[in-house]
Formats: structure tokens, sequence, C-alpha cells
């Protein structure tokens, strides 16, 4: 059997990037091991501005309508919402929040992002916010599990997904690309921290993090909007919340501790003490595939060059997924360069550098 592509992994990078080169007409095969992913686990947060300084996150202004735009054509297509837009309360802190919050509602190029442009000070009933918050627009958060569902179902009912183990030894390179009875033109890799174990990519600079969220059921009234107080909080329907996250580089596994939960419960309950009654319905850990400078991990094996790699988009993965998998497919198709190329770590991390490329 020959296919074009076959991708690794039915993750979020996984499963976009095949659409998108299923929609310029290219065959693919997906293939997943059906264990549950970072991107079914992720709370999907998409948020403009960020960090203690409230910065606007680069190339915002085309990220996020590529974001916006692929995820209602989804919605079209499938006949259901994924992208849940939701204003955010930004909540103060410290004075230097404070700080950056006035000086962000003062700034032009971040007004888009800033509801009303001025800091809040009118209390909020059932929220601690002695220091004020900033309420911040064009944010929202993506349903990643029944948008992996439903894309699955449609990989399925086209005959381009497998569920199987991608064991790496079963893979031949020469003189032919071959996996099984499968003949690709090339394979991706979209495997998450997994990469971190695949012979060909293990050599890039991840820096994993694990991350535990909470689910809760609240008794108390609370505002329909986001709430960012160092950590997260999404509003669901029937009173239920989601409540993340940690980050944690130094305990890479995928187990939920009584310290991730409690220190979430903690935070919270600063913010909200009446949330301290609150039900725990389910508390979920995984690994996001952090990268050493932040950026994805997006290219050819310097090699083997019918091997790559779309991976490293951090907590990031629903915002910038959308925009790259198209840059990423114009790449492929029109053998350009890719973005954010792994080409760049060759000299610091790949073992015999310099080298001629075949």
């Amino acid at each position: 059997m020959n296919v074009d592509f076959l991708i690794i992994g039915q993750g979020l990078a996984g499963s976009l990037l095949a659409w998108e080169l299923m929609q310029r007409g290219c065959t693919v095969l997906i293939t997943d091991n059906g264990k549950e992913n970072a991107s079914q686990v992720a709370a999907g947060l998409i948020n403009p501005i960020t960090g203690m300084r409230m910065v606007k996150t680069d190339d915002i202004d085309t990220l996020l309508p590529a974001a916006k735009m692929l995820y209602a054509e989804l919605a079209r297509f499938f006949q259901q919402p994924f992208y849940i837009e939701k204003p955010m309360l930004r909540i103060f802190r410290n004075v230097s929040e404070c700080h950056y919050g006035l000086k962000r509602s003062n700034t032009a190029d971040y007004h888009p992002y800033l509801n009303d442009n001025k800091l809040g000070i009118v209390p909020i009933d059932h929220l601690q916010t002695p220091l004020g918050y900033l309420e911040q627009k064009q944010t929202g958060y993506l349903l990643t599990c029944p948008l992996l569902k439903c894309l699955k179902d449609f990989f399925i009912a086209n005959n381009t997904y497998q569920g199987a183990v991608f064991n790496y030894q079963d893979l031949q390179l020469t003189p032919d690309l071959r996996w099984h009875n499968l003949n690709p033109k090339m394979i991706i890799f979209c495997e998450g921290y997994l990469a971190m174990q695949n012979p060909w990519f293990s050599w890039l600079p991840f820096q994993p993090a694990k991350g535990e969220i909470l689910t809760l059921q609240y008794p108390t009234f609370l505002p329909d909007k986001i709430l960012n107080y160092g950590q997260w909080l999404i509003p669901l329907n029937n009173q239920h919340i989601r409540v993340g996250a940690t980050f944690d580089r130094n305990h890479i596994n995928l187990q939920p501790t009584v310290t991730g939960k409690n220190s979430l419960l903690k935070e919270l309950q600063v913010i909200s003490p009446s949330l301290s009654t609150a039900t725990l319905i389910s508390h979920q850990a995984h690994i996001r595939p952090c990268t050493l400078d932040k950026q994805p991990f997006i290219g050819h094996h310097p090699h083997h060059k019918k091997l790559a790699i779309f991976n490293g988009f951090g907590a990031k993965g629903s915002l910038y997924i959308p925009w790259y998998s198209k840059l990423f497919a114009d790449s492929l198709l029109n053998n350009t360069p890719p973005p954010c190329p792994i080409a760049r770590h060759y000299e610091t991390h790949f073992s015999g550098y310099p080298f001629k490329l075949r």
C-alpha cells in the first residue's frame, strides 16, 4: 500500500496536520497506540497575553485568526462547536502585576485583547480581588477531546487511521521506506514527549514538563469567565470547573499526585475561599512536550530526509498548531524550508555535525 504521508500520533499535532494534508489532496495514514495523550488532558487554553509581565504572544495577530478559522471550519464540517471563546479575568497577585496591567492597558498594540483597556476595581462576588484585575478578550479554550474523537472517526471512515503501536525496529529505511505492508513517501512523527525515545529525533533538546489538572463540582456562583491568577480556572457546564495546571520538570511521569492536587486547591482557595467545599470529580496528569528554546520542532532528519518531526508545541498547542500545520504542509508539498526548522539545533545537539546532507 502506497501513501504520501504516514503520521505517527493522533494528538492535536498529528490530527490537524493530517487534516490539512488531506484537504490538499494528499493520501495519509495516521497511526496511534490508542493511549491517552497530552492533548486529551490539556485544557486547550488560548490566551494572547501571558506571563507575569503580561506579554503579547509573538505573532499572535497571525496565529489567533488562523486558529479561529480552522476550528470554525471543523465546527461546520462536524456540526458541533470545538472552540469556546470566553473572556478572561486576570486577577493581580502583587503590585508588580498591577504595574504591568496598567502599562498594557495604556499600550495601543494590546487594546484588541483587553476589554475597555482599564483596570477593574469593582468587587466580584465570591472572588478575592484586593489588587484589582484586568479583563482580557479574544481568549477561550478548545474542546480537545470531542475534536480528537470527531477527527478519529473521520479518519476511520476514510480508511486513513490504524490503531497500532509503532515499533521503531519495524521501520525499513532502505532501499525504500517501508513499515509493514505500507510504503509511505514520508513519515512524520507527532509523538509528543515520546519523541524523546525516538532513535532519529531523541537528540533534540526537549524540556518536558508534567502538568496536573483537576475537575471540580462547586456549589457557588462564579462569573462565566476564565480566571487567571497564576493558575487558571475554566467554568464548564453544570457547575463544573477545570483548574490547573502544575508545572513540574523533575518528575516526568503520568501519575497524579497528592502534592499537585493540594497545590492547585490551595491557590484556588486564595482567590475564592468558598470553593473549599468543591467536590473533586477527576484528577489528571500528563506531560507537555516543551522545548529548550520555547519553539516547536519542525523539519526533516539531517540524514534521513524522508523522516520528519512535527512536535514541541508545549502548552500552546491549541494556538500554534493550526498555523504551523499550514506552513509545514506548504513546506512538504513545495519542498521549501519548514517553519521553526530543527536545523537550528544541528550544530549544538546532533552528533557528527558538521556533515554532508544526503
